[in-house]
């Protein structure tokens, strides 16, 4: 019995990983081989409702299958904010259940990419960035207010709020500088984030002070995007 309780105290211990604020300054988070498992849950800053937002990350991968870069899901809409690349020189925006494709880029397969996206709900018009170049702007679902509790995930599509995943849809390979704002920052901004200067972090979601946890098999690595980390 006494080996029994030891056994219940210690399991909360290994089962949750990284519940506070982390620095991941330098770091990356890794997804080497996903059978529709791994997956990275994110923790914001917030709750209240979105009408704008500007959403960057890097990414590596050398896919060319169908995956995941980011999904917000709450509990009215699965896909309330969704980055997806449906194949090779796409990507797929969504915002509260409308979508469009964006095919104006080439991919740095094997590589580092470099993607911000913007979206307004005032004038419904978004815009995606990718290694420095931006996409023509286009309409998405302007008027819309994502509002709930929401649940962020990295590495898989929500298809129910913070589950309902598929293989066919996960990410694997490398993800860093992941930042979120509730406003569309400036293209001076998006620079300096893409060419990894000083930049103004995300206040939503922010990658020196983050509170996410890991399931399955996710690694934290330092980044090789980072050059500083090799001094």
């Amino acid at each position: 019995m006494k080996e029994m309780k030891i056994f219940i105290f210690l399991l909360p211990l290994v089962a949750g990983s990284h519940a506070a604020g982390q620095d991941l300054s330098g770091r990356l988070i890794s997804i080497p081989a996903n059978d529709g498992k791994p997956f990275v849950q994110l923790t914001p800053a917030m709750e209240s409702p979105i009408s704008a937002m500007t959403m960057c990350m890097r990414f590596f991968s050398v896919l060319t299958r169908a995956q995941t870069l980011f999904s917000l899901a709450t509990p009215s809409q699965d896909n309330d904010l969704l980055l997806f690349k449906p194949s090779a020189k796409v990507y797929r925006l969504h915002v509260r259940g409308g979508a469009l494709d964006i095919t104006e880029f080439s991919d740095n397969v094997g590589g580092w990419n470099s993607v911000c996206w913007t979206w307004d709900s005032g004038s419904g018009l978004t815009v995606l960035w990718v290694n420095g170049k931006r996409s023509s702007r286009k309409l998405l679902q302007p008027g819309a207010l994502i509002t709930g509790t929401p649940s962020i995930i990295l590495g898989q599509e929500q298809d129910t709020y913070g589950g309902g995943f598929d293989r066919q849809q996960s990410f694997e390979g490398d993800i860093t500088d992941v930042h979120f704002w509730n406003e569309v920052i400036s293209p001076c901004e998006i620079n300096f984030y893409t060419e990894g200067t000083s930049f103004v972090h995300g206040n939503i979601l922010n990658w020196k002070d983050l509170q996410y946890t890991t399931t399955g098999k996710v690694f934290v690595e330092k980044s090789d995007f980072d050059r500083t980390t090799c001094f």
